[in-house]
């Protein structure tokens, strides 16, 4: 079924409809539900050749603010960061290509809100792919915007959201696009994500970047950041180490 929603959305595409789309919501799908799965209990330490971006061992200044890549204005507590609603995306001051990356991430206390409203931000890989962050435990939306989604590409294979407050991890394996000298695709980036240990995305291939409105194609692209978005909730991130592939 997942297979079938998605091939429709390449048959508009095909079609040429892409510079038609104007609505966010004909690019959502709610069926099939992944089903619920209970994550163990794990404990992830970056190996020795990890890059520290947040933890004991971490220099503040990995992190930028995405626009204009100034101070991050986010609220800091230990090693922990938290999303201050509208101080803007934080970024690595580092770029990247293919990566190996763990980030741990936590929903605030927000039962009055739902779906898309509830715990929302983001992991971007290379500051265009995004690994949506959402209280899903306890909470509907559209399943390719969901936890653990590629958004707007790909649902989760199950939903291993923790329950609202508690520490969720994402381990995720990416495969870099590569362009030729002209711009075209000569491989396309891949995506694995385990969450909570629990694999939930297992080596998707990208239809290009994520997008909120329309259907996603690649445009040649350098190595980039690793932006966390600010959605206007305080979600908190620690415990982030990358591995250059």
């Amino acid at each position: 079924m997942i297979k079938y929603c998605y091939s429709l959305i390449l048959l508009f595409f095909a079609a040429g409809l892409q510079g038609q789309i104007t609505d966010p919501k004909a690019t959502e799908y709610y069926t099939p539900v992944p089903p619920k799965v209970q994550a163990g209990e794990h404990v992830n330490t970056p190996p020795s050749d990890a890059i520290i971006l947040l933890g004991e061992d971490a220099d503040p200044a990995e992190w930028v603010s995405a626009n204009g890549g100034g101070p991050v204005e986010w609220t800091r507590e230990g090693n922990t960061l938290t999303v201050k609603p509208g101080a803007g995306a934080i970024k690595t001051r580092r770029v990247f290509g293919s990566v190996q990356l763990h980030i741990e991430w936590r929903s605030p206390n927000e039962p009055d809100k739902e779906g898309q409203g509830r715990g929302n931000s983001g992991v971007f890989l290379q500051e265009r792919y995004e690994v949506q962050v959402l209280e899903s435990h306890g909470s509907d939306t559209y399943t390719n915007g969901q936890a653990g989604s590629l958004y707007k590409q790909s649902p989760p294979l199950v939903n291993a959201t923790r329950p609202m407050g508690e520490w969720n991890s994402y381990d995720i394996i990416f495969n870099a696009p590569v362009f030729d000298t002209n711009g075209m695709v000569v491989r396309p980036a891949y995506v694995t994500v385990l969450h909570n240990g629990v694999l939930v995305q297992n080596h998707f291939e990208l239809k290009g970047p994520t997008e909120y409105i329309g259907l996603p194609h690649y445009r040649a692209h350098d190595d980039g950041s690793i932006v966390l978005q600010d959605h206007s909730n305080k979600v908190s991130y620690r415990n982030i180490w990358i591995r250059e592939l």
